[in-house]
């Protein structure tokens, strides 16, 4: 059999659980105003944003737009087809 909690460490749980789900919807809220004005921010910051969505977007759209659109800014990023291919032979 466990032993209960004292009261102040559930409230000190709860306490740290809400001030985590504020800080999740705050980085949500400025996910999605990156992504709404992604001609303002960087290919880097897009894919923050796009990362955060695709982990705690509220619906199963936005996080599938948001893996949607994450695929696409990699998929243009220069130097993706240097990457990905061999050395030449012969080159040192």
């Amino acid at each position: 059999m466990s032993v209960p909690l004292p009261f102040s460490k559930r409230s000190q749980c709860a306490e740290r659980d809400k001030a985590r789900q504020d800080w999740i919807d705050e980085r949500r809220r400025e996910a999605r105003i990156v992504v709404a004005d992604v001609v303002h921010h960087s290919d880097h910051m897009l894919r923050m944003a796009c990362k955060v969505l695709v982990q705690h977007g509220e619906t199963p759209e936005e996080r599938e737009d948001a893996r949607i659109l994450l695929v696409i800014v990699d998929a243009k990023a220069p130097g993706r087809d240097q990457r990905h291919r061999p050395e030449p032979e012969g080159r040192s």
